[in-house]
């Protein structure tokens, strides 16, 4: 009887960690509402499409970064060397841990907000970045984010 619930409380800690963790990222796969290439900007156009700081649409681009705790949020690569953040509406899906290094069409919106140094240190430690840069943060910025609402890899 032990046994039996041993390998029970195994199966469901198998299938929670299974289910918070996508499959690898593959071309043509889907996430969240899902979406197309269609009308999808550049990356590095949207900051010329933004009106009132907001932009609703589809942005293509590279991922750089993502989350490697859950996958909960990735940077796209700009051609300033600069980074985009992107985000998942409502927390509603997790992206690969692996998709460093893929093209994505997103659609969603971009908005502009201002990130704390808490919020900041959160993402660096998230990524993998060493205690020595993360306590570099010392101050706010402003940055665009992209909320999207649907993913494609390409």
């Amino acid at each position: 009887m032990r046994i039996l619930a041993v390998l029970v409380v195994a199966l469901g800690m198998a299938t929670a960690a299974a289910a918070q963790s996508p499959a690898p990222a593959v071309k043509g796969e889907t996430y969240g509402a899902g979406t197309n290439a269609d009308g999808a900007i550049s990356v590095n156009e949207l900051s010329s499409k933004m009106s009132g700081n907001v932009y609703s649409g589809k942005i293509v681009g590279k991922v750089t970064e993502v989350c490697q705790e859950k996958g909960c949020w990735m940077k796209l690569e700009k051609e300033n060397g600069e980074t985009l953040m992107v985000k998942f509406k409502d927390y509603g899906f997790f992206m690969p841990k692996d998709i460093q290094g893929k093209e994505v069409v997103l659609e969603g919106e971009a908005v502009v907000k201002e990130v704390s140094v808490k919020q900041q240190k959160h993402y660096a430690k998230d990524a993998g970045k060493s205690q020595e840069e993360i306590e570099k943060i010392k101050a706010p910025k402003k940055e665009t984010q992209f909320i999207a609402k649907g993913v494609m890899v390409l």
